[in-house]
């Protein structure tokens, strides 16, 4: 099931239910029926989700590290935190800039 989110400061973003339901965990939030994240919410929000890709980031590093040792030449590619939720922090981003609410609904 896809879910869209919508602004009035930035372009619809629609993703799997799994990861927006993972991605508003990490902001403080649930995936209910329908939701808002007003933009007094927003710093908090933007501040968790970054903080949530930098430790990602972390830790794809050293697993990284680990699999090159392990696997000498062989290295698979894995999509990150920072490359799933970008379009959702721009999108808070640019509602924190408007001071517009974040709605979605299932």
């Amino acid at each position: 099931m896809l879910i869209t989110f919508q602004s009035k400061a930035a372009p619809d973003v629609t993703m799997l239910k799994d990861l927006a339901g993972y991605l508003l965990g990490l902001v403080g939030k649930r995936l209910d029926v329908r939701g808002v994240t007003t933009h007094e919410q927003l710093p908090v929000a933007i501040e968790r989700l970054e903080a949530a890709i930098v430790d990602d980031e972390k830790f794809a590093e050293d697993d990284d590290a680990f699999h090159h040792a392990v696997h000498a030449n062989r290295r698979e590619h894995r999509a990150g935190l920072s490359q799933q939720a970008y379009p959702f922090l721009d999108m808070l981003r640019q509602a924190r800039e408007h001071e517009a609410d974040i709605i979605w609904g299932l």
